[in-house]
């Protein structure tokens, strides 16, 4: 397909994403990138009760139709227990919720019961949930309430959040897409959901018509659109079906809930009683951590216990930041390659260790890499919520890609990659949120080890190389498949030159 005709969802989970890994997001996750759109942020002129309005909204949005299903990491929260209680810590993290975080979570919980018609808090104010059952919303009837507008011009870090605040202005969203080609180069163009079919209709009938920094915009309905392309494209019969069919059911890739509920029938349909699971372990930060098989691999949090200082955030590239910039000077002290989480056009990112860093160690980094992109940056300890967030993206994706291989053994075949990271948490957990598209990327070492090696390994990897990157979070390897009881090789950083590791192949 031509790189004009790819659409991309900018829904960063969890940043997904949204994500959104991310979509995501699911990063660690900024996410979601949380396939994540996200409603519009603060500004410093805003009222308590404004800011308290929009922190409501954003958390909604997590929680919407229109993103839960399709976002791992807050489908796996979702369904973390048989309540459905989220906590309120974990989506008050992700990167869109940055500018309300200081207020801390009781505020985050207040705005959730003062604002919020769509969820509820439990009595400790510690968990929200969804108020209704989730529904699977028609293709259709998302076609309906759909629009397209062009003449937004080129990307920059806030316009998300002004496309978002801009639509508002018109009625409810469900979501803003902001197109991209394959390249992932923003088109000028979005696809916004309204929230009904009769406020979708109203945008479009406006006369004159919506302007974008005084120039008028080309709207028109999705549906019109997608005939517009068939059109031009030539396309008759049996193509002109089959481009309508996927532009109404969506990407067969990605995470739903719905399609892995409905194969889930399919299969015990099929075999009756299902055999029980293996337990799967992986060693992660130097734990042995459970995975779980639901979702095609998860933890449970509360099994976790976090490594502190294993994180550092990097503020000033100017929106620009390569990969080996900040690997190649840590690789004479750091035995395996850190994990990066930056988002291109961001100022900012995240960089995760493989243990606790210690005072020597961050000093070594501030003096290796003064600088990234021809940018003087500044290095810091993550505060101890963003560290867990980010370590909990990072064993998130550990997890899936355990599972994806432990299913390739015993020849069930893997479930594939969500959005992960968080929005904004990239995500946007996202934000996941594997990498979205069930690859691994290329540069990462094989973590299985020697054939004569027991038949568990470290949950993470060495990604070494791969500036492409559906979002811009590095994947976490994932280990094979663990036996109960059996000892697992601990792997650490502690200093000296890295080993020699055999390279695998994949796909890119």
């Amino acid at each position: 397909m031509a790189s004009t005709d790819v659409d991309t969802a900018t829904n960063t989970s969890t940043e997904p994403k949204v994500a959104v890994e991310a979509a995501a997001t699911t990063s660690a996750p900024d996410a979601a990138t949380s396939t994540e759109a996200d409603v519009s942020m603060t500004t410093t002129a805003d009222s308590e009760s404004d800011l308290q309005r929009k922190a409501a909204k954003q958390i909604e949005f997590y929680f919407a139709d229109s993103n839960l299903p399709y976002d791992k990491f807050m489908w796996t929260l979702h369904t973390a227990n048989e309540e459905h209680w989220v906590p309120i810590a974990t989506v008050a993290s992700f990167k869109r919720m940055k500018p309300y975080q200081s207020h801390g979570v009781p505020w985050v919980a207040t705005a959730l019961r003062e604002h919020s018609t769509e969820l509820e808090v439990d009595e400790k104010g510690e968990n929200c949930r969804r108020s209704t059952e989730v529904k699977d919303s028609k293709p259709e009837e998302q076609m309906d309430r759909s629009i397209y507008a062009k003449g937004f011009g080129e990307e920059y870090p806030t316009l998300q959040q002004e496309l978002e605040s801009f639509f508002s202005t018109f009625g409810e969203i469900r979501a803003l897409r902001m197109r991209r080609s394959e390249t992932k180069e923003f088109k000028g163009s979005v696809f916004v959901e309204f929230d009904s079919k009769d406020l979708a209709t109203s945008f479009l009938a406006r006369d004159p018509k919506p302007k974008w920094e005084d120039a008028e915009l080309l709207i028109m309905s999705k549906l019109d659109y997608c005939e517009m392309k068939i059109k031009e494209k030539g396309l008759t019969g049996k193509a002109a079906d089959a481009r309508r069919s996927l532009e109404y059911s969506g990407p067969k890739k990605g995470f739903n809930a719905f399609r892995e509920m409905e194969q889930a029938k399919k299969k015990g349909a099929k075999g009756g009683p299902a055999k029980p699971e293996p337990e799967v372990w992986l060693e992660f930060m130097g734990k042995k951590v459970r995975v779980y098989h639901e979702d095609g691999g998860s933890v449970k949090e509360e099994e976790y216990e976090t490594v502190k200082n294993a994180t550092l955030k990097f503020d000033g590239c100017g929106g620009d930041c390569k990969w080996n910039e900040i690997k190649d000077p840590l690789r004479d002290r750091f035995t395996r390659a850190p994990y990066i989480k930056f988002q291109k056009g961001d100022d900012s990112g995240l960089v995760g260790f493989d243990r606790a860093l210690e005072d020597e160690d961050i000093a070594f980094i501030k003096e290796k890499i003064p600088s990234l992109g021809g940018n003087t940056i500044t290095w810091s300890v993550a505060d101890d919520s963003t560290n867990r967030e980010y370590q909990l993206e990072r064993l998130l994706n550990a997890a899936q890609r355990v599972i994806s291989m432990s299913n390739r053994k015993s020849g069930r075949g893997g479930r594939g990659g969500g959005r992960g990271a968080r929005g904004g948490r990239g995500g946007g957990r996202g934000g996941g949120r594997s990498n979205g598209n069930g690859h691994s990327n290329k540069g990462d070492s094989d973590s299985r080890g020697p054939a004569t090696a027991p038949s568990s390994a470290t949950g993470e990897q060495d990604a070494s190389a791969g500036e492409k990157r559906k979002r811009g979070v590095e994947p976490d390897g994932g280990a094979v498949e663990g036996v109960r009881g059996a000892g697992i090789p601990a792997i650490q950083s502690s200093g000296g030159a890295a080993p020699a590791v055999k390279k695998t192949k994949t796909d890119e």
